[in-house]
């Protein structure tokens, strides 16, 4: 009897020993994300990460100036074909998908970020990075001008700052003063970045006085009027080519060729320096969105991946988003080839990048606003907010009308 023990325990052990050593079956997810500018760099991690772990990843990429990643996923969902992994970028858009989003609270990651997407004491959502804009400036470019980047802190030393630029715009060899763009297909850097400067310039980190006024109709003219006219002077000081029908290359393109001395992004363009080869100096200066001084740029996790819960690879899913936190192959994606600050303790890493080396200046001298322009729904954003900028980018309205267009889409925000 022992030896029909003995030799059923080994044959177990054998036939253990042939499916551990076996392929495993093949898992495929899908991510969708909402940063075009890196996704050559995110599928080339992805096939690495299939070749690792023998699971297939397919990247889906959604933003920029070619769609909304809102839309397209209400389109995949209509269609049954919901993404593993997706990509929120605040409260109204969890909202949207709460039903669907899982609970990570128990993923390793957790206990090395304190910027994950929490929700009811829930951990939600995985922060992509940490991200930050002002006014991106070409300071070999100022120094040639002789301004100094410290008197840009509010509208009197942009106004003065600029004049003297475009002044000079044949001795610098450039087109426009600021690289801005306002088109519908563009809309995100007006409709979300710029109202942010209305919503969070100047004011404590996460305070939204602003925001909750506004959303209930009650609007403070004083702080929209001085938001108009920083509007109206970037605006002014664009190049028409590109404020009303450039797109995001051309855009980011202007300031890396240095054709603008001021652009109007983050520091996730920081790749597409690399790839102009645009070694001059640069940083960011706040806001001159008020007529007081302001002294501190935008800083916060930008949007954070959720896995779907529906999804049968959801475990998948997880391991994904972990093995980019603890893997030296994940680490070296986000910092190295994706150029962004790490939102994760672990990660000893820190990116090249000029401008995201600005941000994390503003941030370790804590001199950091908010990003608020998320609490308000992303339809109306892109609905309601945007064309008002690209008809006052036009010149289709007055700024007296752009400001009475703005007061009554708040008034009437919570009817939408």
């Amino acid at each position: 009897m022992k030896r029909i023990l003995a030799v059923l325990v080994i044959l177990a052990v054998a036939v253990g020993s042939v499916f551990a050593g076996s392929k495993p079956e093949t898992a495929s997810i899908v991510l969708a994300q909402n940063k075009p500018e890196i996704d050559d760099v995110l599928k080339a991690y992805a096939a690495g990460w299939a070749e690792r772990t023998g699971n297939n990843v397919t990247i889906k990429s959604c933003g920029g100036d070619s769609c909304e990643l809102s839309v397209q996923l209400r389109a995949d969902y209509a269609a049954g074909e919901m993404p593993d992994i997706f990509v929120i970028n605040g409260i109204e858009s969890y909202k949207e998908w709460e039903a669907i989003i899982a609970d990570l609270s128990d993923q390793p990651w957790v206990s090395e970020t304190s910027v994950a997407f929490k929700v009811d004491g829930k951990v939600v959502g995985q922060p992509v990075a940490v991200e930050g804009w002002g006014m991106a400036y070409n300071a070999d470019m100022l120094a040639k001008a002789g301004v100094d980047p410290a008197t840009l802190v509010d509208l009197d030393g942009y106004k003065a700052a600029f004049a003297k630029i475009d002044s000079m715009k044949a001795q610098l060899g450039i087109d426009s003063v600021v690289s801005m763009a306002a088109s519908i297909g563009m809309g995100w850097v007006t409709a979300d970045h710029n109202f942010n400067s209305l919503l969070a310039n100047g004011l404590p980190y996460g305070d939204l006085s602003v925001v909750n006024a506004l959303q209930a109709g009650n609007v403070d003219m004083d702080r929209l009027n001085q938001y108009a006219d920083w509007v109206e002077l970037l605006f002014k000081y664009a190049d028409p080519a590109v404020l009303l029908t450039g797109d995001y290359d051309a855009q980011v393109g202007a300031f890396a060729n240095q054709k603008a001395a001021f652009l109007h992004q983050g520091n996730w363009v920081d790749p597409n320096m690399a790839a102009a080869n645009a070694t001059f100096k640069m940083a960011f200066a706040p806001h001159g969105s008020l007529s007081t001084p302001t002294d501190g740029i935008f800083v916060a996790a930008p949007t954070w991946y959720v896995v779907n819960s529906e999804s049968p690879n959801a475990d998948v899913a997880k391991q994904f988003l972990n093995d980019l936190v603890f893997t030296s192959q994940g680490n070296d994606f986000i910092v190295n080839k994706a150029g962004s600050i790490p939102p994760f303790a672990n990660i000893e890493l820190s990116p090249s990048g000029q401008l995201s080396q600005s941000v994390q200046k503003w941030a370790a001298a804590g001199k950091i606003y908010s990003w608020d322009q998320y609490s308000f729904k992303d339809d109306w954003r892109i609905q309601v907010l945007r064309p008002i900028y690209n008809q006052f980018a036009s010149g289709d309205v007055t700024k007296a009308e752009f400001v009475k267009l703005m007061a009554d889409a708040f008034k009437n925000y919570k009817n939408f």
